[in-house]
Protein backbone atom coordinates (compact mmCIF):
# COMPACT_ATOMS: atom_id res chain seq x y z
CA UNK A 1 0.00 0.00 0.00
CA UNK A 2 1.33 3.84 -0.76
CA UNK A 3 2.72 5.54 2.38
CA UNK A 4 0.29 8.42 1.58
CA UNK A 5 -2.62 6.60 1.66
CA UNK A 6 -1.26 4.24 4.04
CA UNK A 7 -0.34 7.20 6.41
CA UNK A 8 -3.98 8.77 5.61
CA UNK A 9 -6.22 5.69 7.15
CA UNK A 10 -3.96 5.07 9.83
CA UNK A 11 -4.78 8.90 11.07
CA UNK A 12 -8.45 8.50 10.43
CA UNK A 13 -8.57 5.67 12.18
CA UNK A 14 -6.14 6.73 14.83
CA UNK A 15 -3.77 3.85 15.09
CA UNK A 16 -1.08 4.04 16.87
CA UNK A 17 2.35 3.65 15.46
CA UNK A 18 5.21 1.33 15.75
CA UNK A 19 5.21 -0.16 19.24
CA UNK A 20 7.60 1.13 22.05
CA UNK A 21 10.16 -1.71 22.81
CA UNK A 22 9.18 -3.89 25.77
CA UNK A 23 11.64 -4.02 28.82
CA UNK A 24 15.57 -4.95 27.96
CA UNK A 25 18.79 -3.60 26.61
CA UNK A 26 18.39 -2.05 23.49
CA UNK A 27 21.11 -4.09 21.90
CA UNK A 28 19.02 -7.42 22.20
CA UNK A 29 16.34 -6.19 20.64
CA UNK A 30 14.73 -7.84 17.66
CA UNK A 31 11.65 -7.40 15.46
CA UNK A 32 10.01 -9.89 13.77
CA UNK A 33 6.83 -9.94 11.43
CA UNK A 34 4.28 -11.94 9.66
CA UNK A 35 5.56 -13.98 6.71
CA UNK A 36 4.37 -12.88 3.34
CA UNK A 37 2.40 -15.80 2.55
CA UNK A 38 0.46 -14.88 5.11
CA UNK A 39 -0.88 -11.80 3.77
CA UNK A 40 -1.46 -13.98 0.69
CA UNK A 41 -3.93 -16.24 2.32
CA UNK A 42 -5.62 -13.56 4.38
CA UNK A 43 -6.21 -11.96 1.08
CA UNK A 44 -7.32 -15.19 -0.47
CA UNK A 45 -10.13 -16.16 2.44
CA UNK A 46 -10.84 -12.68 1.78
CA UNK A 47 -11.55 -13.26 -1.96
CA UNK A 48 -13.22 -16.29 -1.23
CA UNK A 49 -15.82 -14.45 1.14
CA UNK A 50 -16.10 -11.64 -1.60
CA UNK A 51 -17.08 -14.53 -4.53
CA UNK A 52 -19.22 -16.10 -1.93
CA UNK A 53 -21.24 -12.63 -1.36
CA UNK A 54 -21.36 -11.80 -5.10
CA UNK A 55 -22.90 -15.37 -5.59
CA UNK A 56 -25.44 -15.18 -3.41
CA UNK A 57 -26.73 -11.69 -4.72
CA UNK A 58 -26.87 -13.13 -8.15
CA UNK A 59 -28.90 -15.73 -7.04
CA UNK A 60 -31.43 -13.99 -4.66
CA UNK A 61 -31.64 -11.72 -7.63
CA UNK A 62 -32.57 -13.93 -10.38
CA UNK A 63 -34.88 -15.69 -7.85
CA UNK A 64 -36.89 -12.69 -7.04
CA UNK A 65 -37.36 -11.73 -10.64
CA UNK A 66 -38.48 -15.22 -11.30
CA UNK A 67 -40.66 -15.19 -8.21
CA UNK A 68 -42.02 -11.44 -9.29
CA UNK A 69 -42.82 -13.12 -13.08
CA UNK A 70 -44.87 -16.06 -11.58
CA UNK A 71 -46.46 -14.20 -9.22
CA UNK A 72 -47.53 -11.76 -12.09
CA UNK A 73 -48.66 -14.19 -14.32
CA UNK A 74 -50.70 -16.17 -11.44
CA UNK A 75 -52.04 -13.10 -10.20
CA UNK A 76 -53.25 -12.21 -14.22
CA UNK A 77 -54.64 -15.76 -14.59
CA UNK A 78 -56.74 -15.52 -11.46
CA UNK A 79 -58.63 -11.98 -12.23
CA UNK A 80 -59.39 -13.43 -15.66
CA UNK A 81 -61.24 -16.75 -14.19
CA UNK A 82 -62.31 -14.42 -11.75
CA UNK A 83 -63.99 -12.27 -14.63
CA UNK A 84 -65.30 -15.17 -16.82
CA UNK A 85 -67.04 -16.30 -13.17
CA UNK A 86 -68.72 -13.72 -13.02
CA UNK A 87 -69.85 -12.87 -16.77
CA UNK A 88 -71.83 -16.27 -16.54
CA UNK A 89 -75.13 -16.83 -14.67
CA UNK A 90 -77.18 -19.42 -13.88
CA UNK A 91 -80.56 -20.48 -15.70
CA UNK A 92 -83.36 -21.94 -14.21
CA UNK A 93 -82.82 -25.47 -15.66
CA UNK A 94 -78.97 -25.47 -14.97
CA UNK A 95 -78.07 -26.09 -11.68
CA UNK A 96 -75.93 -23.98 -9.70
CA UNK A 97 -71.82 -23.93 -11.24
CA UNK A 98 -70.11 -25.05 -8.10
CA UNK A 99 -67.80 -21.92 -6.83
CA UNK A 100 -64.14 -22.35 -8.51
CA UNK A 101 -62.60 -21.91 -5.32
CA UNK A 102 -64.44 -24.88 -3.76
CA UNK A 103 -63.97 -27.12 -7.29
CA UNK A 104 -60.36 -26.11 -7.12
CA UNK A 105 -60.38 -27.10 -3.28
CA UNK A 106 -62.32 -30.59 -3.71
CA UNK A 107 -60.39 -31.45 -7.09
CA UNK A 108 -57.01 -30.53 -5.83
CA UNK A 109 -55.10 -33.57 -4.45
CA UNK A 110 -53.09 -33.52 -1.47
CA UNK A 111 -49.69 -33.68 -2.17
CA UNK A 112 -46.21 -34.30 -0.33
CA UNK A 113 -43.76 -31.90 0.40
CA UNK A 114 -41.50 -30.71 -2.72
CA UNK A 115 -37.82 -30.20 -2.01
CA UNK A 116 -36.56 -29.94 -5.27
CA UNK A 117 -35.88 -26.60 -6.95
CA UNK A 118 -39.45 -26.60 -8.69
CA UNK A 119 -41.19 -27.02 -5.21
CA UNK A 120 -38.30 -24.60 -3.32
CA UNK A 121 -39.61 -21.81 -6.32
CA UNK A 122 -43.21 -22.68 -6.48
CA UNK A 123 -43.40 -22.14 -2.35
CA UNK A 124 -41.54 -18.81 -2.66
CA UNK A 125 -44.40 -17.80 -5.29
CA UNK A 126 -47.43 -19.31 -2.68
CA UNK A 127 -45.96 -16.97 -0.19
CA UNK A 128 -45.32 -14.23 -3.07
CA UNK A 129 -49.56 -13.87 -3.14
CA UNK A 130 -49.82 -13.51 -0.25
CA UNK A 131 -48.05 -10.51 0.21
CA UNK A 132 -49.44 -7.00 -0.45
CA UNK A 133 -48.79 -4.77 -3.40
CA UNK A 134 -46.13 -2.68 -2.53
CA UNK A 135 -44.05 -5.67 -1.02
CA UNK A 136 -42.63 -6.21 -4.24
CA UNK A 137 -41.00 -2.43 -4.43
CA UNK A 138 -40.03 -2.48 -1.07
CA UNK A 139 -37.83 -5.87 -1.44
CA UNK A 140 -36.35 -4.48 -4.54
CA UNK A 141 -35.34 -1.36 -2.73
CA UNK A 142 -33.80 -3.22 0.25
CA UNK A 143 -31.85 -5.36 -2.82
CA UNK A 144 -30.78 -2.15 -3.89
CA UNK A 145 -29.10 -1.35 -0.98
CA UNK A 146 -27.72 -4.24 -0.07
CA UNK A 147 -25.99 -4.32 -3.80
CA UNK A 148 -24.54 -0.79 -2.83
CA UNK A 149 -23.29 -1.72 0.62
CA UNK A 150 -21.67 -4.78 -0.89
CA UNK A 151 -19.81 -2.42 -3.24
CA UNK A 152 -19.01 0.09 -0.51
CA UNK A 153 -17.35 -2.23 2.00
CA UNK A 154 -14.97 -3.86 -0.73
CA UNK A 155 -12.31 -1.63 -0.45
CA UNK A 156 -12.66 -0.84 3.11
CA UNK A 157 -12.29 -4.61 4.26
CA UNK A 158 -9.44 -5.31 1.59
CA UNK A 159 -7.49 -2.18 3.47
CA UNK A 160 -8.23 -3.57 6.66
CA UNK A 161 -7.05 -6.94 5.77
CA UNK A 162 -3.66 -5.55 3.89
CA UNK A 163 -3.33 -3.09 7.07
CA UNK A 164 -3.93 -6.39 9.88
CA UNK A 165 -0.77 -7.72 7.84
CA UNK A 166 1.39 -4.33 8.33
CA UNK A 167 0.76 -3.27 11.24
CA UNK A 168 1.71 -6.72 13.00
CA UNK A 169 4.76 -6.63 15.40
CA UNK A 170 6.71 -9.01 17.12
CA UNK A 171 9.09 -7.47 19.18
CA UNK A 172 11.71 -9.36 21.69
CA UNK A 173 14.28 -8.51 24.02
CA UNK A 174 16.16 -9.75 26.64
CA UNK A 175 13.95 -9.59 29.01
CA UNK A 176 10.23 -9.42 27.73
CA UNK A 177 8.53 -9.74 24.22
CA UNK A 178 5.46 -7.30 22.96
CA UNK A 179 2.97 -8.34 20.63
CA UNK A 180 0.74 -5.70 18.47
CA UNK A 181 -2.09 -6.69 16.22
CA UNK A 182 -5.54 -5.36 14.56
CA UNK A 183 -6.61 -2.22 12.82
CA UNK A 184 -10.32 -1.66 13.73
CA UNK A 185 -9.33 -3.35 17.39
CA UNK A 186 -6.02 -2.88 18.30
CA UNK A 187 -4.46 -5.54 20.81
CA UNK A 188 -1.08 -5.37 22.48
CA UNK A 189 0.11 -7.71 25.09
CA UNK A 190 3.55 -8.34 26.78
CA UNK A 191 4.76 -10.80 28.52
CA UNK A 192 8.24 -11.08 30.83
CA UNK A 193 10.37 -13.80 30.55
CA UNK A 194 10.03 -14.61 34.41
CA UNK A 195 6.82 -15.88 33.64
CA UNK A 196 7.40 -17.40 30.83
CA UNK A 197 6.75 -20.92 31.03
CA UNK A 198 6.00 -22.77 27.81
CA UNK A 199 7.10 -22.00 23.97
CA UNK A 200 5.56 -24.15 21.16
CA UNK A 201 5.43 -23.87 17.69
CA UNK A 202 1.64 -25.49 15.89
CA UNK A 203 1.34 -25.35 12.31
CA UNK A 204 -1.86 -26.60 10.45
CA UNK A 205 -1.90 -28.51 7.06
CA UNK A 206 -2.62 -25.18 5.17
CA UNK A 207 -0.05 -23.25 7.19
CA UNK A 208 2.70 -26.27 6.30
CA UNK A 209 1.44 -25.93 2.79
CA UNK A 210 2.36 -22.12 2.46
CA UNK A 211 5.51 -22.31 4.99
CA UNK A 212 3.56 -20.81 8.01
CA UNK A 213 3.61 -21.73 11.57
CA UNK A 214 2.45 -19.83 14.69
CA UNK A 215 4.26 -19.50 17.78
CA UNK A 216 2.84 -19.71 20.90
CA UNK A 217 4.04 -18.52 24.24
CA UNK A 218 2.12 -19.25 27.09
CA UNK A 219 2.89 -17.40 30.91
CA UNK A 220 2.38 -18.35 34.52
CA UNK A 221 -1.71 -18.33 35.23
CA UNK A 222 -2.87 -19.43 31.71
CA UNK A 223 -3.76 -22.72 30.64
CA UNK A 224 -6.73 -24.37 28.87
CA UNK A 225 -10.13 -22.87 28.69
CA UNK A 226 -13.22 -24.59 30.01
CA UNK A 227 -13.82 -25.72 26.62
CA UNK A 228 -10.73 -27.61 26.85
CA UNK A 229 -8.99 -25.19 24.37
CA UNK A 230 -6.16 -23.00 24.18
CA UNK A 231 -7.38 -19.23 23.50
CA UNK A 232 -5.57 -16.82 21.55
CA UNK A 233 -6.91 -13.99 23.43
CA UNK A 234 -5.82 -14.71 26.64
CA UNK A 235 -3.90 -12.46 28.98
CA UNK A 236 -1.57 -15.15 29.76
CA UNK A 237 -0.76 -16.06 26.13
CA UNK A 238 1.14 -14.70 23.10
CA UNK A 239 0.70 -15.81 19.55
CA UNK A 240 3.38 -15.06 16.79
CA UNK A 241 0.93 -15.54 13.77
CA UNK A 242 1.70 -16.26 10.46
CA UNK A 243 5.73 -16.08 10.65
CA UNK A 244 7.80 -17.82 8.42
CA UNK A 245 10.73 -18.31 10.71
CA UNK A 246 8.65 -20.03 13.74
CA UNK A 247 11.94 -22.16 14.47
CA UNK A 248 14.31 -19.45 14.66
CA UNK A 249 11.82 -17.30 17.02
CA UNK A 250 11.05 -20.36 19.12
CA UNK A 251 14.79 -21.00 19.70
CA UNK A 252 15.33 -17.14 20.33
CA UNK A 253 12.95 -17.13 22.95
CA UNK A 254 13.88 -20.25 24.36
CA UNK A 255 17.75 -19.23 24.66
CA UNK A 256 17.11 -15.62 26.36
CA UNK A 257 14.43 -17.35 28.63
CA UNK A 258 17.26 -20.01 29.54
CA UNK A 259 20.03 -17.27 30.46
CA UNK A 260 17.67 -15.01 31.90
CA UNK A 261 16.74 -17.45 34.57
CA UNK A 262 20.77 -18.58 34.76
CA UNK A 263 21.92 -14.95 35.36
CA UNK A 264 19.10 -13.81 36.81
CA UNK A 265 18.20 -10.36 35.21
CA UNK A 266 14.55 -9.43 37.11
CA UNK A 267 16.66 -6.35 38.70
CA UNK A 268 16.57 -3.70 36.01
CA UNK A 269 20.25 -2.40 37.54
CA UNK A 270 21.96 -5.46 36.57
CA UNK A 271 24.27 -5.26 33.81
CA UNK A 272 22.84 -7.22 30.48
CA UNK A 273 24.68 -9.08 28.37
CA UNK A 274 23.26 -9.74 25.14
CA UNK A 275 26.64 -9.94 22.93
CA UNK A 276 25.38 -13.31 21.47
CA UNK A 277 21.99 -12.11 20.33
CA UNK A 278 22.99 -8.66 18.96
CA UNK A 279 26.45 -9.48 17.78
CA UNK A 280 28.61 -6.69 20.17
CA UNK A 281 28.90 -6.60 23.61
CA UNK A 282 26.67 -4.19 25.88
CA UNK A 283 28.15 -0.56 27.20
CA UNK A 284 27.79 -2.39 30.70
CA UNK A 285 30.77 -5.09 29.54
CA UNK A 286 32.63 -2.63 27.90
CA UNK A 287 33.22 -1.04 31.05
CA UNK A 288 33.48 -3.56 33.19
CA UNK A 289 36.14 -5.15 30.90
CA UNK A 290 38.28 -1.68 30.76
CA UNK A 291 38.02 -1.49 34.36
CA UNK A 292 39.25 -5.29 35.05
CA UNK A 293 42.08 -4.17 32.72
CA UNK A 294 43.25 -0.67 34.34
CA UNK A 295 43.27 -3.23 37.32
CA UNK A 296 45.35 -6.51 35.93
CA UNK A 297 47.85 -3.42 34.36
CA UNK A 298 47.82 -1.85 37.88
CA UNK A 299 48.96 -4.96 39.27
CA UNK A 300 51.75 -5.51 36.95
CA UNK A 301 53.32 -2.28 37.29
CA UNK A 302 53.02 -3.03 41.34
CA UNK A 303 55.10 -6.48 40.92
Amino acid sequence: MPPFFLKQILHWMRVPGEPHAPAGAPASLRVFRAGRNYLKLRLWTWGAAQLAALAGIIFWTVVLLEVERAAGTRRATEAAEREATVTITPTETEPAATPPAKANAKARPRRNRDFSWSGFKQGLVELAMRLPPWAFPLIWFAKVGGIALYLIQIPFTYAVRRLDYELRWYVVTDRSLRIRAGVVAVQESTLSFANIQQVEVSQGPLQRLLGLADVRVQSAGGGQTQEGKDGDDSLHTAVFHGVDNATEIRDLILNRLRRFRETGLGDPDEPVQAAEDAGAATPETVAAARELLAEVQALRRAV
